[in-house]
């Protein structure tokens, strides 16, 4: 998990804060860490070549994703690890540090959770 600090956190959600962008960032974490290619996110979310490339660029400046060529494509994953990292640092104070069944925090104990 990434530590994530005031800064960050506000470079994190700026980037989040855009209708085109947060499609692109929980379409690449509904597909997992392979993530897909360029050409594979125009053509699921329909946004045109040029401005998908400015969205990713911005993901990619804060942390969110990572990218890697292969070949003549180049493929997005998101960093799952700044993700829990930011849900981390937003909620690390919940219930005044107590335990709760509302945050569960990596390496914490789990509270059983009722149905």
């Amino acid at each position: 998990m990434t530590d994530i600090g005031s800064k960050n956190a506000v470079k994190l959600l700026s980037a989040l804060a855009q209708e085109s962008r947060l499609d692109i960032y929980r379409h690449l974490v509904e597909l997992g860490p392979e993530g897909c290619s360029t050409g594979e996110l125009r053509d699921r979310l329909g946004i045109p070549g040029a401005t998908l490339s400015f969205h990713l660029k911005e993901l990619v400046h804060a942390g969110l994703l990572t990218s890697a060529s292969k070949g003549r494509f180049v493929f997005y994953q998101p960093d799952f690890s700044v993700m829990n990292g930011l849900l981390h640092f937003l909620t690390e104070n919940c219930c005044n540090g107590e335990p709760c069944q509302i945050c569960v925090h990596e390496g914490a104990d789990t509270a059983e959770t009722s149905a």
